[in-house]
């Protein structure tokens, strides 16, 4: 009994195959539409989960335990002082707090200028927490801070600016017309950060990094408008934050839009959810092109079986079975359906690796993806073939013959 049933199988492979085969062209546009929406599909869900990865990766290099306040302040108070600072970093769970101040000026050293590069102002504790930012030379100290230092680091695009072919370390450049000496170059890591990219990172002129006193100095401001709060556990995050808001009330005298909180683990949160809600979005699109190619599928079946229907008739009168007819364009159909699903997952990998290439972004196989091609493919070829076999096994013998 199983080698019978084996038996019929490989028959109805075999001659499945050389059906398909003796139908090159029209095998071949019907395998068309399968391809370009398993294509699409593979496409899509690869590419966006390579978004996702990348976002993800820089997300998790600024710290997910990260809270960023702006204070907007209020007409009275227009910004955070010193003594809200030492209340902040106060808090339980806060492992450090980092002001920021930002603001262009023109830069100069020995031998050339820039008019309008990016000045960061920091403290040690915004290098404490963001790994891997100093390429050369050393970061920002408490000293630094506490003195109002006349030091910089800058990045590889301010260097090319004003030491073109040469070592900036030591060197001595005025910013604003104030002396400073460059105490380190950043890594591209800085630049990576999403934060940073948001103040505009990506300056012509560069970008300098000095401390967060002397920037205010420099600037001529008296409060703080922004500050990064690191908790000592994700898990503390809503906790810090519900004791930061209840600081930052007190100091705004409970003043509504007087300041906002960004919670860098809900953001990301956020971010996921778009991102998957867009993918599913995008790959709902691409389905349409696979329902197409089944439709296609079904038109050709049913084609195939008006032509073969003396074929089928005599089959029957040698004594096949409705069953084994049934499954004979079943199975071709499923051959279509699948090799087009497995030419559209190779070429969706060849398109998603392309882009990722081109938009620098880390390539990413999606096993999900994957299965989701072959999945979809083989359900497109058994829904949709499914109508033409049960046709053909129906075809009544003498009607079939009768046709001759």
């Amino acid at each position: 009994m199983l080698k019978r049933k084996i038996g019929l199988w490989k028959d109805s492979l075999r001659m499945s195959v050389t059906n398909i085969w003796s139908s090159k062209m029209r095998s071949f546009l019907t395998v068309l539409g399968i391809v370009i929406g398993v294509t699409a599909i593979i496409a899509l869900v690869t590419i966006m989960q390579s978004a996702t990865s990348e976002v993800t990766e820089q997300f998790v290099a600024m710290g997910t335990g990260r809270l960023v306040v702006t204070a907007t302040g209020t007409p009275l108070k227009t910004g955070l002082a010193s003594a809200d600072l030492e209340t902040v970093s106060a808090i339980p769970n806060v492992a450090g707090v980092s002001p920021s101040v930002s603001f262009t000026a023109a830069v100069k050293s020995s031998n050339d200028w820039v008019e309008s590069a990016t000045v960061d102002g920091y403290n040690e504790v915004y290098f404490e927490h963001n790994a891997g930012l100093v390429a050369r030379g050393r970061s920002l100290s408490p000293l630094d801070v506490v003195n109002r230092n006349h030091v910089a680091l800058l990045d590889a695009t301010a260097q090319k600016n004003l030491f073109f072919g040469r070592d900036p370390l030591g060197e001595t450049i005025y910013i604003n017309g104030y002396q400073y000496q460059v105490i380190g170059i950043l890594s591209d890591a800085d630049s990576s950060d999403v934060m940073t990219q948001a103040q505009g990172s990506d300056n012509d002129d560069g970008r300098l990094i000095i401390p967060y006193t002397s920037a205010m100095t420099l600037s001529g401001r008296r409060n703080i408008n922004s500050l990064s709060v690191y908790v000592t556990d994700t898990q503390y995050t809503d906790q810090v934050q519900n004791d930061l808001k209840s600081v930052l009330n007190a100091a705004f005298n409970y003043k509504d839009d007087s300041y906002k909180i960004i919670n860098m683990e809900s953001l990301l949160d956020t971010m996921d959810t778009m991102l998957s809600m867009m993918t599913m979005l995008l790959v709902g699109i691409a389905s349409i092109a696979l329902l197409v190619g089944g439709i296609g599928i079904m038109n050709m079946m049913l084609v195939t079986v008006s032509e073969r229907t003396t074929e089928i008739g005599l089959r029957k009168a040698l004594g096949a079975e409705p069953g084994q007819i049934q499954l004979q364009f079943l199975i071709e159909s499923i051959i279509l359906s699948i090799s087009g699903g497995i030419i559209g997952i190779l070429f969706g990998l060849a398109v998603s690796y392309l882009f990722s290439i081109i938009a620098d972004l880390p390539f990413v196989v999606s096993g999900m993806a994957i299965i989701l091609g072959v999945g979809f493919s083989a359900a497109v070829g058994i829904i949709f073939g499914w109508a033409p076999a049960r046709k053909a096994s129906t075809l009544n013998p003498i009607d079939a013959l009768r046709s001759v």
